[in-house]
């Protein structure tokens, strides 16, 4: 009786020891769970070709800033010369047009991309306005924050617009146009403008 039982767990073990190295055999030679390719990495470097000129192909080079990874990354665009008296609010609008302008091939493979709205119109400053003052159709505050730091970054490195890497931009109402600093912790952080207080209001100027 006793010989029978040591004999039924000695054949018990055998048994289980026979499962776990079956056990193990397949999860040697399973296939492994596809989660998915590495991130992709993008270079952010503008590229050094014509490739990213305007559709006129010659002009002016101005600075535009674009959205790269989780920041913003600057390249250059070739922009048509104005012949107004006053260049600010042609200037803006050509930079307008490159923001909402599909990236280059070249730039789209370092990563480049845009999220300045298509839709989106600029006008100039209005009575009571500060003059170096620019109207969205958009109220800055309704747009992405992505698409409003690249807006201010953009304006804030234009020759025509003064260079004081900053804008000053209203919306399509009544409300007071705001001045909105181009920091470097705004090219780092673009969400940077969603946080209150980014954007100080101001009165009449000249």
């Amino acid at each position: 009786m006793t010989s029978g039982r040591r004999t039924g767990r000695r054949t018990a073990a055998v048994a289980v020891l026979a499962l776990a190295a079956a056990g193990c055999g397949i999860r040697g030679t399973s296939v492994p769970v596809d989660a998915g390719g590495a991130p992709s990495r993008v270079s952010c470097k503008a590229p050094a070709s014509a490739s990213s000129a305007g559709p006129s192909g010659a002009g002016p080079q101005a600075s535009v800033y674009l959205v790269c990874g989780s920041a913003l990354a600057q390249v250059e665009r070739t922009v048509p010369p104005s012949k107004a008296a006053d260049p600010r609010l042609p200037t803006a609008r050509a930079l307008l047009h490159e923001l909402q302008r599909k990236p280059s091939a070249d730039e789209e493979k370092a990563g480049f991309s845009s999220a300045v709205p298509q839709d989106l119109k600029i006008t100039g400053h209005r009575t009571g306005d500060p003059v170096d003052a620019l109207r969205l159709s958009i109220r800055p505050d309704d747009l992405p924050s992505f698409a409003l730091a690249q807006l201010v970054c953009t304006y804030g490195a234009s020759t025509a617009l003064g260079r004081t890497h900053a804008a000053v931009l209203g919306g399509p109402g009544d409300d007071t146009a705001h001045r909105y600093d181009c920091s470097a912790d705004v090219l780092a952080n673009p969400d940077i403008a969603e946080n209150a207080g980014w954007g100080d209001p101001l009165s009449e100027e000249g």
